[in-house]
This record gives structure tokens, sequence and C-alpha cells, in this order.
């Protein structure tokens, strides 16, 4: 990954030609990290990501839907406040730097025009985002750091905003020849140097410059200049694919081999690159007492079976009572009270065995106290079964949850909750807002197939027994947890209806990032609920099956058609 100042350069000039004098309409926090603006714009409606997320901090224009919380943050409010319906006067960038700045027109209370601008710092985990009024006076920041944590500047409401601290560097967009004569080419680290002298650079790019380069001023320079050539007339946004890691830039590098995917525009290139890394992180925010309960009560049902596991052992070795008891009774006539212990012949191996006695009990009272341990460990046992089964299957419903919860939209997230509520899982949540009775599935279309899916038991409990139609098909991936697919179709499904629908089927499920994943489907008269079990839990038969690599890009570009 490079989102380097030469990369915010390219996003500030895609940002000016979509969004420049364009009107802000709605404001929306979607995370601690993330904010969406609504701008119309050249009879267009855009939506602007901001991200200050410490490991996924970007800005881009994005095709993404993303869930609206109910309720927005203070900083959201305050924005709305300032920012909606004023006009993007103009879009700048601090030299070659990761800052850029929106400059906004608009109307105060009083109705009089003010400018003020909104300041993005891009920069891993010191990131973040500053409403600055006319008279450089901070309004407020989504990060607040005081004069106890920087000595340099404080980011609070009424202080003077500073930039952050830089030294004294070159815009690589703008160097020269001279610039690149005074590095010292007898350091073995060259590529750190190239980042400290110049403004811009990320060490990715470094590495680019240097990449088969005579590592002289005059094979730097030239490295150089078709640098500037490539980012200058041959744009082109891309994804590179390696075995240990993806990277992204302006074009593709020729210093890291590996698989290239290339876009029309970075943001969706960007949309691409991120697609699903920060879902998990967005509902972990604000589902975290959630995916806390249900590893706690898989981690509790895991101990629980282990226990159950434990007693019947125990239970199963006490078996042995019953013998000791007839051994007694058959050996009494040698026998008398006070002795601690006998030794007889085992009917069964014919070998010679010790049997403990309990000295104040008669041999009779000690063959009952046997046969009374054997009774117990007998019906323990049918308990014991019984309880690990349903164990199991708890066990089996919490780690469903889970992989659920990690595929989860917000909205889904909601719905497993809802389905813990009703399970009595979890006491009811009251809330002003009424719930949707008919869960929020996905849908989409292949040809002239439509292909439904759950994503959580409540989604797959609906499309199942209820949206679906008795002839249309089932598909689930074999022996694993994952999502119902329903296709609906009249007639024969194509093989590329039933590859797409396996792949969708494939990647919500456990087995996400395997290869040949073992995918089952039927039609849905031949699905059947297990009577007694879990929400969406269900038995097939007449099943074909079809093995499929869950690819990602396929799920992204149907989910954009």
């Amino acid at each position: 990954m490079a989102f380097d100042g030469i990369f915010t350069h390219f996003i500030k000039q895609e940002l000016i030609d979509n969004l420049l004098y364009g009107r802000i309409n709605k404001i929306y926090q979607i995370s601690n990290y993330e904010l969406i603006f609504i701008i119309r714009s050249n009879k267009q409606t855009h939506k602007l990501l901001i991200s200050i997320h410490p490991i996924y901090a970007r800005m881009h224009i994005t095709n993404e839907n993303y869930p609206i919380p109910q309720e927005p943050p203070m900083f959201c409010m305050l924005l709305r406040k300032h920012l909606e319906n004023g006009i993007i006067s103009d879009i700048t960038q601090k030299g070659c730097d990761r800052i850029i700045e929106f400059h906004i027109e608009h109307l105060n209370e009083i109705g009089d025009k003010e400018i003020k601008r909104l300041i993005i710092e891009i920069m891993g985990k010191h990131s973040n985002i500053i409403l600055v009024n006319n008279s450089n006076r901070i309004i407020d920041s989504i990060k607040h750091i005081s004069p106890f944590l920087n000595s340099y500047r404080t980011l609070q409401p009424g202080a003077d905003y500073l930039y952050p601290p830089s030294k004294d560097k070159v815009n690589i967009l703008t160097a020269s020849k001279v610039d690149f004569q005074n590095l010292n080419y007898l350091d073995n680290n060259l590529d750190k140097e190239i980042v400290k002298y110049f403004e811009g650079v990320s060490p990715q790019v470094a590495k680019e410059l240097l990449h088969n380069t005579f590592i002289n001023a005059e094979g730097l320079y030239n490295s150089y200049l078709k640098f500037i050539d490539n980012i200058n007339n041959h744009l082109s946004p891309s994804i590179i694919i390696t075995p240990k890691k993806i990277y992204f830039y302006l074009f593709p590098l020729e210093s890291i081999s590996g698989e290239v995917k290339s876009f029309s525009t970075l943001g969706n290139m960007l949309d691409r690159f991120y697609f699903n890394k920060e879902n998990s992180e967005r509902i972990k925010q604000q589902t975290q007492d959630l995916k806390k309960f249900i590893k706690n009560e898989l981690d509790k049902n895991c101990n629980k079976l282990n226990n159950l596991e434990t007693d019947l052992y125990i239970a199963k070795k006490n078996l042995v009572s019953k013998k000791y008891g007839d051994l007694i009774i058959a050996n009494s006539y040698n026998l008398e009270k006070g002795l601690s212990s006998f030794t007889a012949k085992d009917y069964e191996t014919k070998e010679e065995i010790t049997i403990k006695l309990d000295p104040f009990l008669t041999p009779i009272e000690n063959s009952q106290k046997y046969f009374t341990k054997y009774q117990k460990s007998k019906n323990a046992i049918n308990h014991l079964h019984e309880q690990i089964k349903l164990t199991n299957i708890e066990i089996t419903y919490f780690e469903t949850l889970i992989d659920q919860i990690n595929n989860a939209s917000l909205n889904d997230a909601l719905e497993i909750r809802q389905e813990l509520e009703q399970a009595k899982y979890l006491k009811p949540n009251i809330s002003k807002q009424k719930r949707s009775k008919k869960p929020k599935y996905e849908t989409y279309t292949v040809d002239d197939a439509i292909i439904y899916v759950g994503k959580n038991n409540l989604q797959n409990e609906y499309i199942t027994h209820k949206l679906a139609h008795k002839n249309d098909y089932f598909m689930h991936v074999k022996d694993m947890p994952g999502s119902h697919v329903i296709i609906r179709k009249e007639g024969k499904l194509t093989e590329k209806e039933i590859r797409t629908a396996a792949n969708i089927a494939a990647y919500y499920s456990k087995g996400k990032i395997s290869s040949s994943v073992p995918v089952d489907y039927t039609h849905v008269k031949y699905v059947k609920k297990i009577p007694g079990s879990k929400l969406g839990f269900v038995t097939y038969t007449n099943q074909k099956t079809i093995y499929i690599d869950p690819d990602e890009d396929l799920i992204h570009s149907l989910k954009h058609k």
C-alpha cells in the first residue's frame, strides 16, 4: 500500500474533477473513524468517504453502500450545522504532503457568507479531521490533542490550527536534477534517504525509483523522469497481488511482481482494495458486546463439553462396580466385617483383582454400595449422552453465529441480536424504533436467475421457508456453517448461474478463504427443518455437489451491478 503524498495529489485531482463547486447535501458518520459526505455536483450525486482509521486511513469517492447509524454522533451533528448546504469552492493540498483541505462556502446563523476549511490529515494512526473557521481557529476535530500530549500544536476547539511538524523537504513532483545530485549515493540505504529528502515519497515509491537503475545521480534522475511520465501520461490505478501481500498504486509498479488488476478511477480501485476490510472493524465498534457474548457462550459450551466428556469417561469406568458387587456376594461366605479389601478371580478375564471394602460395613452392605454406584453411573451415562448432544448443538449454533457476524453488515448483526433475544439468550433491548418483521436479505441477478442470500439465521429461515417456492433451488456449503442461497428461475439452471450461486454460498461460509469448497444444491421441496433445532438449521436430500473456489472479485462485481 502507498497512500503517499503523490497518491494524495492525484486523489485531490479526482476530487476536483468530480466535486468542485458541488453542494454538500448530507453528512453521515458511519463509525468512530469514518464520514460519508453526499455531494451534488454537475447533475450527479457523489459519495465522498473520509476515513481516519489507523490502518485504513484514506479519502476517495466511493460507490459502496455503507450502513447509516440511527443517531448521529456529536461531531457529525457539528459538521451538519456548519457544512450542510455549503458549496465546495476549492480543494487544495499542502505541498506534496498527505493533507487535503476543502474550502466550503456556507451561510452562518444570520445569513452571512463564511468560508470554512475541512482539513483531512491522512497520516496513519495520527490521521485526523479538523474543521477550521475563516480566522484559522479550530471549531472542532474528530480527535482532540491537548497541550499535555503535544507541545507543538493543540487540536481542540478554540485553538489556532497549525499544520503537523514537517522537515524541510523537496516536493518530489517539482524536483530538479540538482536535487538528485545532492543525495548521498554512498549510503547503503539510499531508498531511506530518498524518503527523508523528498516530500510525498513512500518507501515503496523509493524502491520503484531505484529498480533497474544505475545508482548515480544521472541514473536516478532518468528513473524519476520515467516515473513522472507514468503518473502524468499513463495513469492506470492498479492493485498488485503477490503471494504475501496486496499493493495498490497509480500504475503497475515494476519493482513488484504479481497479478495486476487495473481500474478506471482511483475511487473504484480503493473500493475494491478495501472491500470488506473495514467491515469487521465497523461491526466490532457498533456490536462489540454482541460478538463478546457469542464468543463467551461458545467458550462456555466448549468447557461444558469437556467436563461432560470427563464425567462420561468416569461414569463408564464406574460400570465395573456391578462386577465388584457380584464378586463380593459370590465370596461373602469367606468375608467378614472389618476387611478393607480382598482378592478374587475375575469371572471374565480369569485374572485376580483386588476389591476395596469399607471395614465398617458388612460384605452385603459393601456389595449394595457397589450396586448403587453402578446404577448411578448407568443412569448418568444416558443423561450425559443427551447433554453432550445438546451441548454440541449449542457449539455448532454459536460457531455459526461467529461465522455469520464476521461476514455481517450492521443490519445483519442487529438481526443476529434480535435472534438471540427471541431465543431468550439476551434480554430484549427496548428501542423506540420498530423493527421490521421482514429480514433484509441480499438479492443478486445473474442472467435469468434471481439469487436470494441469507447472511444470518433469521434471513436463512425467511428465504428458505417463507420466500422460496418448492421448485426453487437451495444451495449450501457441505458440512460447515454458511448462508442459505435460494435460486429462482423458470426452467433449468445454466452452468454460469449454478457456479455464481455456488460462489456466493462458498464466500459467505466458513470456507471463505479455502479452495475447492464443496457446495450442495437441490430443490427447496427436499429441504426440511430439523425438529426442535435452532433457527435456520435444516436437512436436505437429492442433492448434487459442485466444488468452487470463492472469488471475492465476483462478489464485488455482483454487488455493484
